[in-house]
């Protein structure tokens, strides 16, 4: 179960960074649902390495290719089945990790836990399984359009640069204008400035995803243990270097009184809503019809080009300085991560809730 995610709309993914290929499952699938290969290929085309200066040089075309669960353009209902071949791998780069162990990568606990590992780029502990994942989240995004749904990410923070707008404040529609994927062109200018810089220096940095969504109806989630935030933050946790999930008022929460922060209900238009959405569209753990909003940290990337002292399978001490293509920033090529385990996390909720109206 450890590669399944989901519940009713469910996600298998399976392959490794230099094996043949990545691909993946989906059970689920509205029946009659139209298949837009088209888009779920554009997604993948924001995912995918080598788009710019700031990203990994690794050149993969990652065309995907659905095997099974469609006819005539739509989806069965039974299980779709897709995979991207691997066709860029340079595994030489990495035989001197075989015996040691990276800085706060996963060589050591896989190695602990198994017994064995692939350490050819990580083997499964490698982003490129979130290939899987941005396939999923097409899907999932196509059935959610139908409902009037959209989710939206960009890149609000690198280092200790950051967007101090609200998101209602920017226009979203720029987010793809730039390589770092944020809706400020003048920030991210700055942003790529400083990633570049960090590249030269053969170091990593981090920052912030947030990310949007509009057109969720009341009643997602459910009250005790599938709390549609906790559904979240899960999906946003289990993405590579993904190190802190907040959503509505977060952490700046605490310095307030509760008088400040309560969303006051009113009648808008002869609807229930809310004055303002401290609550980020979910109360009690499910949604309440106002615009869901979260932000994800993360880390920055832990393979650096530069020497770092270690051990190896021995604990002898030892020193690496790791070689390749390799991401300075994780943050433009995660935004579509987040949007599709976003995707897939509402569109499972919305099946539990029963209100698939598709």
């Amino acid at each position: 179960m450890s590669n399944t995610f989901g519940n009713i709309f469910r996600l298998t993914t399976y392959g490794e960074s230099h094996g043949a290929a990545v691909g993946g499952i989906i059970d689920g699938c509205p029946a009659g649902m139209p298949l837009d290969v088209d888009f779920i290929q554009s997604e993948l085309d924001r995912r995918r390495p080598g788009q710019s200066a700031i990203t990994t040089g690794r050149n993969e075309g990652d065309k995907v290719e659905i095997l099974s669960g469609v006819y005539e353009g739509r989806c069965t209902g039974t299980p779709l089945a897709f995979e991207v071949r691997n066709t860029n791998q340079h595994s030489n780069d990495y035989d001197e990790m075989k015996s040691v162990f990276r800085p706060s990568h996963a060589d050591y606990t896989y190695t602990a836990k198994y017994g064995f590992r692939d350490h050819r780029g990580g083997g499964r502990s490698s982003a490129r399984e979130t290939i899987s994942r941005v396939v999923g989240g097409a899907v999932a995004k196509l059935a959610l359009k139908q409902l009037g749904v959209t989710v939206q990410a960009y890149t609000s923070q690198v280092g200790d640069l950051f967007l101090d707008k609200n998101y209602m404040d920017l226009d979203l529609n720029l987010t793809e204008t730039n390589a770092v994927r944020c809706p400020d062109i003048e920030m991210a200018a700055k942003m790529e400035e400083l990633i570049k810089a960090v590249k030269q220096d053969g170091d990593t940095i981090g920052g912030v995803i947030t990310c949007v969504v509009k057109g969720v109806p009341v009643g997602w989630g459910e009250p005790a243990f599938g709390k549609l935030h906790a559904m979240l933050g899960n999906a946003m946790l289990s993405i590579n270097a993904c190190k802190g999930f907040e959503y509505g008022m977060g952490f700046a929460g605490v310095g307030q009184r509760g008088s400040q922060v309560n969303d006051i209900f009113v009648n808008k238009n002869g609807r229930i809503a809310t004055t303002t959405n401290y609550s980020g569209g979910i109360q009690g753990g499910i949604s309440n019809g106002e615009d869901i909003y979260f932000r994800c940290a993360f880390k920055p990337i832990a393979t650096l080009l530069r020497q770092q002292p270690t051990v190896d399978l021995n604990g002898n001490e030892a020193s690496i300085k790791a070689r390749g293509r390799h991401d300075p920033c994780v943050l433009p090529r995660a935004v579509p991560i987040v949007e599709a385990m976003a995707a897939m996390t509402l569109l499972d909720a919305c099946l539990m809730a029963k209100t698939n109206k598709i």
